[in-house]
């Protein structure tokens, strides 16, 4: 995967003080880059390169979009509270979608909707078709697909909005894609169960491909390495750790 786009939306039925009725936050390449939620009402950038970068009228048309989706959410989540025959209470929404963009250029669309934390139904690309996770969600899936809009509507954002979105945003942050920033590493050791375990910490670095090993001499010793994953930072660096 060169790049990635995700739209993470959530929309509760008793929203309360720090928890907003509806949010929708924006990542790329895995940093959150904007937020809308209704209680501010409003699309806000998360990063320097988007705040910079964002085009006049931008922010006025995600807000707008943000509105919509908020609707949207509202309706299916009383919608789905009535379908499963529940009553008044804490009930949660979730719509995950987005794009990736290949190395062979090629597009990989994602869209998975979960209902109080299970999946509810999700959409494959490659078939055009909608896949139910119960006989609920069968519901919705025969509804959206005898009115064809829906799976023609996502299949354009999927193939074509999304990647144009994306490749926006790569351009927005290209100054900071180019630039390198060496890691900061911490090595550290305790006893456990009468072993000395070390522990290397790898802070900070730009771009996400790194590799950490442990050499005893010349030789790398792999085969008793635990490694962690690579995770982002909030400033758009990552960090990752390996024990032995």
């Amino acid at each position: 995967v060169l790049h990635s786009l995700r739209y993470l939306a959530v929309a509760v039925s008793e929203p309360s003080p720090g928890i907003p009725q509806f949010l929708s936050i924006g990542f790329m390449d895995g940093i959150p880059f904007v937020r809308y939620d209704s209680e501010r009402g409003r699309a806000e950038p998360l990063t320097q390169w988007m705040k910079d970068g964002a085009e006049p009228g931008y922010w006025d048309e995600v807000t707008q979009i943000s509105v919509r989706n908020q609707h949207v959410a509202a309706v299916a989540l009383e919608m789905l509270q009535d379908r499963y025959n529940q009553s008044r209470g804490l009930h949660t929404w979730l719509r995950v979608s987005g794009c990736d963009l290949l190395s062979n250029g090629s597009i990989h669309g994602t869209y998975r909707i979960a209902y109080d934390g299970q999946d509810f139904i999700s959409f494959d690309l490659e078939s055009g078709r909608f896949l139910a996770a119960d006989s609920i969600a069968e519901i919705t899936r025969r509804c959206w697909e005898h009115d064809g809009t829906v799976a023609e509507r996502e299949t354009n954002y999927l193939k074509h909005e999304c990647p144009e979105w994306l490749r926006k945003y790569v351009g927005y942050k290209q100054k900071e894609l180019e630039h390198k920033v060496r890691p900061d590493v911490h090595v550290s050791g305790k006893e456990e169960h009468g072993t000395l375990i070390l522990s290397c910490h790898v802070y900070g670095f730009y771009p996400n491909t790194i590799t950490v090993n442990w050499l005893k001499g010349d030789v790398i010793w792999d085969q008793e390495t635990e490694w962690g994953g690579v995770v982002p930072n909030s400033d758009g660096t990552f960090h990752t750790w390996a024990r032995i």
